[in-house]
C-alpha cells in the first residue's frame, strides 16, 4: 500500500448483509426458549450455520446435538432454521420431547411444494449440497420422489418414472446463476420440468449477492465474513470472483484476515452471510481502519423489512418484533 493515502482508498460495504428474517427468528426463538423453560434447552444442528453464534447461545444454557437419541426423555428440543423431516418429527414424538421448530418460512414453502408435487405423482430434482441440513429435510418429505441434483454434470445420470412429469425445488442458499445454469441442463433434457410457483432461492440470498455483484467489479479486494459451513457465505465468495473482484475471501472474523491480503490494495469490498451478527462485521471494519482505510461508504442494493412470527409454543399477547 505504499505511496497510497487514506483517501485514495476506499472500503465499500454491501447492504443488504448479515442477519435475514429467518436467521434472526431461529436465533430468537432459542433465547426466548430459554428465557420461558430454563436451560437446559438442546438444538438439534446448529440453530444458524455461524460458530459465533452457537458458542453464544452455548454460554446462555443451549446445548447442540447432533441427532435426537442425545436429547433427555421428556426435554425441551428445537429444531434448526434449516428444517426436519417428518422422520425427526416423528421420533421426537415417540420420545415425548417438547419440541420448538425454529424452520425459516421460506424452508418450509420448499417442504410444502416437495409433499405437493410428490402428491401429485411427479418425479423431483431437488439442486442442494449433499449432506446439507436442509437438504435432507426436504428430502425426507418424499424419499422415494426426491433425487439430489448437485449441479449440470449431475443431469445425465437422472432417471425418472416419466419424463413429462418432473419438477425442481431447490436449497434456499444456493448461488442464483449456478442453480440457473442447473435447471437450464434439467430443461434440456426434460422440456416439460415443471418450475416451482416462485424461487425457491429466498430473497435474502439473491439479495446478499445482487449487492455483492454492484461491489465486487470495483474491488481489489472482497472480504466476506461468515462461516465455513454455511453455504450462502461460501456462495458469496464465489459471486465475487464472478463478478470481477480480484480476490476474495471468507473469514470467521476480523481475526482471520491476513495482513498480506492488503498488500497493494486500494478498494475493499466487505459483506457478510445471513447469519453473521453485524458485531462481526465492525470488527472487519475496525481492522482496516487500522491498516489506513477510510470509514466504509455503504453500497445498498435492496431494503429488507420481512419480519417473520416466532414458533406459536413463544409468541405472546404482543407482536414478535426484532431487535437487531
Amino acid at each position: 500500500m505504499r505511496g497510497m493515502t487514506s483517501s485514495e482508498r476506499r472500503v465499500l460495504l454491501a447492504a443488504p448483509r448479515g442477519y435475514c428474517a429467518g436467521v434472526d427468528r431461529a436465533v430468537i426463538t432459542v433465547e426466548k426458549a430459554l428465557d420461558k423453560y430454563g436451560p437446559p434447552v438442546y438444538v438439534r444442528k446448529q440453530i444458524v450455520h455461524n460458530k459465533h453464534v452457537v458458542s453464544s447461545l452455548e454460554a446462555r444454557g443451549a446445548v447442540f446435538v447432533d441427532e435426537l437419541d442425545s436429547v433427555p426423555e421428556g426435554a425441551t428440543v428445537v429444531f434448526s432454521a434449516h428444517g426436519v423431516s417428518p422422520a425427526v418429527h416423528a421420533e421426537a414424538e415417540e420420545r415425548s420431547l417438547r419440541t420448538i421448530d425454529a424452520t425459516c418460512p421460506l424452508v418450509t414453502k420448499v417442504h410444502n411444494e416437495a409433499r405437493r408435487f410428490a402428491g401429485g405423482g411427479q418425479d423431483i430434482l431437488l439442486i442442494g449440497h449433499a449432506g446439507h441440513e436442509e437438504v435432507e429435510g426436504t428430502a425426507g418429505e418424499a424419499p422415494d420422489r426426491i433425487q439430489l441434483v448437485e449441479g449440470p454434470d449431475d443431469v445425465d445420470r437422472i432417471e425418472v418414472r416419466d419424463p413429462s412429469r418432473v419438477a425442481w425445488l431447490s436449497q434456499t442458499t444456493l448461488s442464483v446463476d449456478e442453480t440457473m445454469q442447473t435447471v437450464e441442463r434439467l430443461r434440456e433434457r426434460f422440456p416439460q420440468l415443471i418450475d416451482p410457483p416462485s424461487d425457491d432461492i429466498c430473497y435474502a440470498t439473491q439479495n446478499r449477492q445482487v449487492a455483492v455483484k454492484e461491489i465486487a467489479h470495483q474491488a481489489d479486494l472482497m472480504i466476506v465474513v461468515g462461516s465455513a459451513n454455511s453455504s450462502n457465505s461460501v456462495r458469496l465468495v464465489e459471486v465475487a470472483l464472478e463478478a470481477g473482484a480480484r480476490a476474495a475471501y471468507r473469514v470467521d472474523n476480523a481475526e482471520e484476515i491476513e495482513a498480506a491480503w492488503l498488500d497493494g490494495v486500494q478498494v475493499v469490498g466487505v459483506t457478510s452471510g445471513a447469519s453473521v451478527p453485524d458485531s462481526l462485521v465492525e470488527g472487519v471494519l475496525d481492522l482496516l481502519t487500522e491498516h489506513g482505510f477510510p470509514a466504509a461508504e455503504e453500497v445498498r442494493t435492496a431494503e429488507e423489512r420481512l419480519i417473520f412470527a416466532l414458533p406459536p409454543e413463544l409468541r405472546t399477547s404482543r407482536r414478535a418484533a426484532s431487535t437487531r
